[in-house]
């Protein structure tokens, strides 16, 4: 699991630095702007995921969040990128609002959490 969340963590810096210098002369802002969404998401819940990691969280709620990464921060770069790469990704369209159920329901497992705590191993 540390090195889940370490790799979600080095891609969300990687990918940040590539968008604000790589990605500013060939996209739209609108596009950044979305981009830059996809980002922050990934870079929030990977911080809560080590949080919870550390501490008493449980495993559903990591395993929902990366859910939600992947599917949500993932179709938003594929999607944001798709022009750039020349591939139509559009049929990605829907698993960012399925991811970002995920992530909301990950934060909602916050709320019913039970003795079940991460396996660290």
């Amino acid at each position: 699991m540390k090195y889940t969340i370490a790799l979600l963590g080095i891609t969300a810096v990687f990918l940040g630095a590539f968008g604000a210098h790589g990605l500013k002369d060939l996209l739209e802002q609108t596009a950044i702007q979305s981009y830059k969404t996809g980002v922050s998401y990934q870079l929030l819940h990977t911080v809560a995921i080590l949080a919870l990691y550390n501490s008493t969280g449980t495993l559903i709620t990591i395993r929902l969040w990366i859910v939600g990464i992947i599917l949500f921060s993932g179709s938003i770069y594929a999607l944001t990128l798709d022009e750039l790469i020349g591939i139509d990704l559009d049929f990605m369209g829907p698993l960012t609002p399925i991811g970002g159920l995920f992530l909301a329901a990950g934060w909602c497992s916050v709320a019913f959490k039970t003795k079940t705590l991460v396996d660290k191993s």
